[in-house]
């Protein structure tokens, strides 16, 4: 086997079995290893050895985000990585990859949504108080060689709140292993029976952990409002149901098994708040499913109306999203319009994403 070549520090603090940033960065370092390269995670207490098959792993201290930050500066001399990246906010980084977005952003729109006191009870919260300033110093100093935006809404916020220099962003969008997600119609019906659903059942399929963020009280309004008969939503992901009841809605936990799942499924719906560009949807897409989305979600970009799903305007805009509900429960327009979404996710599988941000990584390390 050849030396590796760079020796590329990877940098993310928490870890959930369902997350998305985890389950990417796993399949970026399998493409680093795959090339040949040495990838290092620099990680917190949580993050399982037997979860990093791909290199050396360093337990960073640190229960706060800044506490976490400052002990990751005192180690970076002596790690001999020849590169950094993060899909952490920390104080400084070669490559700063904003999968989460801009926080800033987010907290704005969520204060729109909620009211005036959100916006003054974020500004109390020490969580929120110690992501900005982390924010800042990577965005607004500039402490950031470089910065990935997984969409151009990220790309557009970043350079519109901080200042950014917009020609030191470079926009990778998302990317998931696509094959993965086409799955027979065996599977579809053997899946359906398990979850008891049977052949008249229309299924919206919600996935995602984060509730409040991803829209869940308003994907739950919406298919009451919708009142198409036999119409159900599936909930797949980690949260409080006692908060998001309805009478057609089931909640599975966090699903193990989420191709079976998107196959049993008609439609995906996730009137987002706030989503750089959701890995769910985009796995949705794979499947051949549309996806009912709002702007606020960077997938949003890529979607034609009417063929890839519905994009609506505002996530709270029930008559908006039951129409598109009612839209998408017709089996006919499904069907005459699942090549094109095949066609489109297939642009996206996570070997374009992977070799892009490599191709990045290798010129950061060369100062480019």
């Amino acid at each position: 086997m050849a030396s590796a070549q760079l020796r590329i520090g990877l940098v993310r603090r928490g870890y959930s079995s369902s997350g998305g940033a985890e389950t990417y960065l796993k399949r970026l370092a399998a493409g680093i290893c795959a090339a040949g390269h040495e990838a290092h995670l620099f990680t917190g207490a949580e993050w399982p050895v037997e979860e990093w098959p791909f290199g050396a792993l360093t337990r960073v201290p640190g229960a706060s985000p800044l506490q976490f930050a400052d002990e990751l500066e005192k180690l970076r001399p002596g790690a001999g990585c020849d590169v950094w990246m993060s899909l952490e906010r920390v104080w400084q980084c070669d490559l700063f990859r904003a999968g989460d977005g801009v926080h800033r952003a987010w907290l704005q729109r969520r204060a729109q949504l909620a009211g005036p006191w959100r916006r003054v009870a974020d500004q109390w919260n020490a969580k929120h108080r110690a992501i900005l300033q982390l924010e800042e110093s990577l965005l607004a100093q500039q402490r950031a060689g470089r910065v990935i935006a997984n969409s151009h809404m990220v790309q557009t916020e970043i350079t519109a709140t901080y200042d950014y220099p917009a020609a030191r962003i470079d926009v990778v969008p998302n990317g998931v292993p696509v094959e993965q997600f086409r799955v027979s119609a065996e599977v579809r019906e053997r899946t359906r029976l398990k979850l008891g659903l049977p052949g008249s059942e229309i299924v919206a399929l919600f996935v995602g952990s984060g509730w409040e963020r991803k829209g869940l009280r308003f994907a739950v309004d919406a298919i009451a409002h919708a009142a198409v008969p036999h119409l159900r939503l599936l909930v797949a992901g980690r949260g409080s149901p006692a908060r998001y009841r309805g009478d057609a809605v089931q909640f599975l936990g966090v699903a193990s098994e989420l191709p079976a799942l998107y196959a049993a499924a008609d439609i995906f719906l996730l009137p987002t708040i706030y989503d750089p560009f959701s890995n769910a949807c985009l796995e949705a897409l794979a499947a051949g499913l549309p996806v009912i989305t709002t702007r606020a979600n960077g997938f949003a970009e890529i979607v034609e109306e009417g063929v890839h799903g519905s994009v609506i305007e505002t996530p709270g805009d029930m008559a908006a999203i039951a129409s598109a509900l009612r839209r998408w429960c017709d089996s006919a327009r499904r069907e005459a319009t699942r090549p094109r979404r095949f066609e489109l996710g297939a642009r996206f599988d996570i070997s374009v994403n992977v070799a892009r941000t490599l191709e990045l990584l290798l010129a950061t390390s060369r100062g480019g």
